[in-house]
């Protein structure tokens, strides 16, 4: 190191250039993992050829359905969605209870 430079400006270079490399080491790595991400992602993906026949064969199904299954389907998710959300609601006002008398 430079016999010029104070020792404690020597440290805080040394530190910023470690500081620095690291980060660029990591930005290295994180485009290389995107990368690698994306190519799996292309291999993964279903072909366009698959991709219609199975729009197809929904398109089909769903034309043979009444109209009243389909609603009351509907009508029935509908209701556990609701159900659902009052129960979470009630949990937690239970574990707020809980946690007050804690106090």
């Amino acid at each position: 190191m430079d016999d010029e430079k104070p020792i404690l400006e020597q440290a805080a270079d040394a530190m910023s250039s470690a500081a620095n490399a690291t980060t660029d080491a990591a930005k290295t790595a994180v485009k290389k993992v995107r990368k690698a991400a994306k190519k799996i992602a292309k291999k993964m993906t279903p072909r366009k050829k698959a991709a219609k026949k199975s729009k197809k064969a929904v398109k089909k199904s769903s034309a043979k359905k009444s109209p009243k299954k389909a609603a009351k389907k509907a009508r029935k998710k509908a209701g556990n969605k609701a159900s659902k959300k009052a129960a979470n609601k009630k949990a937690a006002k239970k574990k707020k209870k809980a946690r007050k008398s804690k106090r």
